[in-house]
């Protein structure tokens, strides 16, 4: 299994100018381990479950020349799977879907994921029609595909296993990782991409 922290390393190496939204399975690292804040796009205060991948598809939608890259997470695509076929649909070739498999609901307690240890995520987006589709289990391996995975057109699935990182506190007493409120990461966003915000 894959160690989320080392995995964000790699792929830092290898983001370049790409947009990125860090899911519930790897913000609280990725805020630490960025180079371009101006470029990340944290669903504040908290991701909601299933909808970064939505959201992700959205801005590849609206900023074509743009890489974007989603740390997904199983749980939060189970919610809404179908998301899949739509971004399957209209094929966005800027688009790189990360799913972070831990095989549990670590953000609630690490109650298992239905079935976590026989579903094969990569086919369920191969199925959908994503142009391309990896799964890897260890980090040397992904390492060594990292580029190639980003250079392929997309929009491209990879699926990971990933060591669950379970908490169990109560949300009252968890630590924030937001440095930036919602409002900032818009405007930061909108000012790097160059685009006029709307007026009130």
């Amino acid at each position: 299994m894959i160690d989320v922290v080392e995995f964000l390393k790699v792929f830092q190496q290898h983001r370049g100018d790409a947009i990125v939204v860090p899911g519930p399975g790897a913000w609280r690292h990725w805020v630490h381990l960025s180079t371009r804040p101006e470029r990340d796009v944290p669903l504040v205060p908290y991701p909601p479950m299933g909808g970064g991948a939505s959201f992700g598809f959205g801005l590849a939608l609206a900023r074509p020349n743009e890489k974007v890259v989603v740390f997904d997470s199983e749980g939060s695509l189970l919610i809404h799977i179908g998301v899949l076929t739509t971004i399957a649909d209209l094929q966005p070739k800027n688009f790189y879907h990360f799913l972070l498999d831990n095989e549990c609901y670590a953000t609630t307690g690490g109650q298992p994921v239905p079935n976590a240890k026989n579903v094969k995520y990569d086919l369920f987006a191969r199925a959908a029609g994503y142009a391309q589709t990896f799964a890897f289990d260890n980090l040397e391996t992904l390492t060594t595909n990292i580029e190639r995975i980003l250079g392929q057109a997309g929009p491209v699935f990879t699926w990971l296993k990933t060591v669950p990182e379970i908490q169990n506190l109560p949300m009252s007493q968890r630590k924030r990782f937001a440095t930036r409120p919602s409002d900032q990461v818009r405007e930061d966003l909108q000012r790097e991409l160059g685009v006029a915000a709307k007026p009130a």
